[in-house]
């Protein structure tokens, strides 16, 4: 946030002759301001090097002494390290996945550093052929609709925009992307295709990460590969030495004073009693819940539309955004924790970086105690990985607990079906295995270097900030599901959210720490131009958004174009969600046309797609004819790709083009943002 000042200056009106003209003043004033730069320009540049101090980033993981832009070749130098690893990140699995490649280097005598490419200046990677056998490795992660991750933007457009010379530097690239999505893994395959453009050496091939299947598989069979291919080009040989060596080593923080003590805040201490402006993913803004609601009308079923009050926040939001809730898990899950290891969840502690040269000091904000640590910032609720695994074998005191630890953390055949079944098809989380392997006792400070972080959730905001503009609406379904291990597993943000249930005034109102992540879902900038929206289920939320900011422009007399909405769920008494409001937007003469397909309310199933297939004349009359836009929102993994290959039908039927034009006509529509999806698998 940018501060100004105003400042007031005030003039007084003279009758008689000044002694010095108005000329002589503005000489005077020109030759002073001249002067005045000339030599604090000179006294910086010669300087500025010793007045730069050292700063610390606690939310970065990128071992950067912050003392210069070029620090991380400083630091590679001065520490003897030739191994960097990058990371582009949202979520905090390419962080994890470059953290254990750094690790590993050790085997391989080579020294590693993690870094953060958006606190670094990247075009010193050219001199990264000063060091002998120095390597680059980039974790790089996909984001939106072939979105660089936020933290890898400046690297990316620096790669798209530099021409740098980078002969001497050896490199390669793994992407975390989802096949799902059209635009799988596009920033990692264009980063490492640049890279050798502008002349880097690629040392082993580009590894793609598909998150719709075995992310962790894929990364460990390139993982393997990779150090095969740098022992190759490097001529080294692995050590042997197991590379189980801690990160963090635990600080008893008992003595610590209470208000020293992190209590679920993401950055900043005591953030939530003492709120600044502005709110982001590091300092979120703790929302009072002004209505929680049910929108189901009957079924076993839940879906929620969650109000959050953000009156008084400053923050401002747009039709299409999305809002970040942070979670916490439940107390039971905790407990539990507490009770397989026999802890003392109370105790505070900290876990404190042994590479003293990392500006990342802490995995998560200390000191706090355990069940601070298990509650806001550590993922229990998720698959654990297979390093996890090979780090509890030390813990388990029964020989077949062992074996089958070490089984599951091997790269054999064998080992990745008995990981993929027990872990990944059971749905095991980290609770379950302590339950399950009743001899592993882990140290609770070194499960919780292990764990990941907990993520905030992203959800589409159902409202506009036109008709809304002090609350955020939500419409969430309640996720909860039986394992084939008869457990029930429980949404971490969904579950919380259904307990927040606002009391009446005289009592507090719950609250929860939620920021908004800006989209690229946006209503076309005219009002008239007519559009069509795609949303079965709780795919609606941005639609109604959408609808709302159409009625109120209609209703201040603006011309607004035709909206038409297709919408489907399971049955209509049952899961037709907000069909008072739309039904009202149908009289009225907001919506043009509403279109539903309820799935289970005839004996054969009918979905959005079919009503597409019915109405090709309406589709191609507005995307191709009047040059409208196409919305889709909702489920990435069927329902977006069956609506992409109706369009491209419809475009080549009534377009009278080939396959082929079709597609590209489809893809200019995109490139155009006449064609938008906001979907999830």
């Amino acid at each position: 946030m940018e501060n100004s000042e105003g400042v007031k200056i005030e003039s007084t009106v003279v009758t008689e002759e000044p002694s010095i003209s108005a000329l002589d003043i503005a000489l005077f004033v020109v030759i002073i301001t001249v002067a005045y730069f000339w030599y604090f320009k000179r006294d910086k540049q010669s300087s500025s090097s010793e007045k730069k101090p050292y700063t610390i980033q606690p939310s970065s993981l990128s071992s950067i002494e912050q003392t210069s832009n070029s620090s991380f070749i400083k630091k590679l130098k001065s520490t003897g390290r030739s191994l960097v690893v990058f990371y582009g990140s949202q979520t905090g699995t390419a962080e994890e996945f470059a953290g254990r490649i750094a690790k590993e280097g050790a085997r391989y005598k080579m020294k590693g550093m993690v870094a953060d490419p958006e606190e670094c200046d990247m075009a010193d990677l050219v001199e990264m052929k000063e060091i002998q056998k120095s390597l680059a490795i980039f974790c790089i992660a996909t984001y939106g609709e072939g979105d660089p991750t936020d933290n890898a933007m400046d690297f990316y457009e620096w790669l798209q925009n530099g021409d740098a010379d980078l002969e001497g530097l050896n490199y390669a690239v793994f992407g975390l992307g989802n096949k799902t999505y059209e635009h799988y893994n596009e920033i990692a395959i264009y980063i490492d295709q640049r890279l050798e453009e502008l002349g880097a050496t690629r040392v082993h091939e580009i590894g793609l990460g598909d998150d719709d299947a075995n992310i962790e598989d894929d990364f460990v069979s390139w993982k393997e590969k990779l150090w095969e291919s740098v022992c190759s080009h490097y001529g080294i040989e692995e050590t042997g030495e197991e590379s189980n060596i801690r990160q963090y080593k635990l600080v008893d923080c008992s003595e610590v004073l209470p208000e020293r003590i992190f209590s679920g805040e993401i950055s900043r201490l005591k953030s939530y009693e003492n709120q600044r402006f502005p709110f982001d993913v590091k300092n979120p803004y703790l929302s009072k819940i002004a209505v929680n609601r049910e929108l189901h009308k009957s079924g076993d079923r839940s879906c929620m539309h969650i109000e959050f009050d953000i009156d008084g926040s400053k923050m401002r939001y747009d039709t299409g955004d999305h809002v970040a809730v942070y979670p916490k898990n439940s107390s039971e899950l905790v407990d539990k924790i507490g009770e397989l290891l026999n802890a003392d969840l109370d105790a505070v502690f900290s876990l404190l970086n042994t590479d003293e040269e990392s500006s990342k000091k802490h995995p998560f904000p200390c000191p706090c105690t355990y069940r601070t640590a298990l509650t806001y910032y550590l993922d229990i609720t998720s698959n654990p990985r297979t390093h996890i695994m090979k780090e509890l074998i030390e813990y388990a005191s029964d020989p077949k607990d062992q074996e089958k630890l070490k089984l599951m953390a091997s790269s054999t055949p064998e080992g990745k079906k008995e990981f993929h079944e027990w872990i990944l098809r059971d749905n095991r989380n980290i609770v379950h295995i302590l339950e399950d392997l009743p001899s592993v006792k882990p140290d609770l400070d070194h499960l919780c270097e292990l764990l990941p972080r907990l993520q905030c959730r992203y959800y589409s905001i159902s409202s506009s900030p036109k008709v809304y503009p002090k609350s955020i609406h939500i419409t969430a379904v309640l996720v909860n599901y039986t394992t084939s291990t008869n457990r029930v597993n429980k949404g971490v943000a969904t579950n919380l959210l259904a307990q927040l249930i606002p009391t009446n005034d005289e009592l507090p109102q719950p609250t929860i720490p939620i920021y908004i992540r800006r989209s690229q879902f946006r209503l076309p900038p005219k009002s008239q131009t007519p559009i069509i929206m795609i949303g079965p289920g709780t795919g609606l939320a941005p639609f109604r958004g959408f609808i709302q900011e159409r009625d109120y422009a209609r209703k201040e007399g603006r011309e607004i174009g035709e909206m038409v909405l297709y919408f489907g769920c399971r049955k209509k008494d049952e899961d037709f969600i907000y069909e008072n409001e739309l039904q009202e937007y149908v009289a009225n003469g907001t919506l043009t046309k509403l279109h539903l397909a309820f799935s289970r309310d005839q004996p054969e199933k009918k979905y959005v797609t079919h009503l597409l297939e019915q109405n090709v004349d309406e589709l191609w009359n507005i995307i191709g004819e009047k040059s409208g836009h196409l919305y889709v929102c909702g489920d990435a993994r069927s329902m977006a790709k069956d609506v992409h290959s109706i369009i491209v039908k419809v475009v080549m039927e009534k377009g009278q083009m080939t396959n082929s034009q079709a597609l590209n006509y489809v893809k200019k529509m995109e490139q155009q943002k006449r064609y938008s999806a906001d979907v999830w698998s």
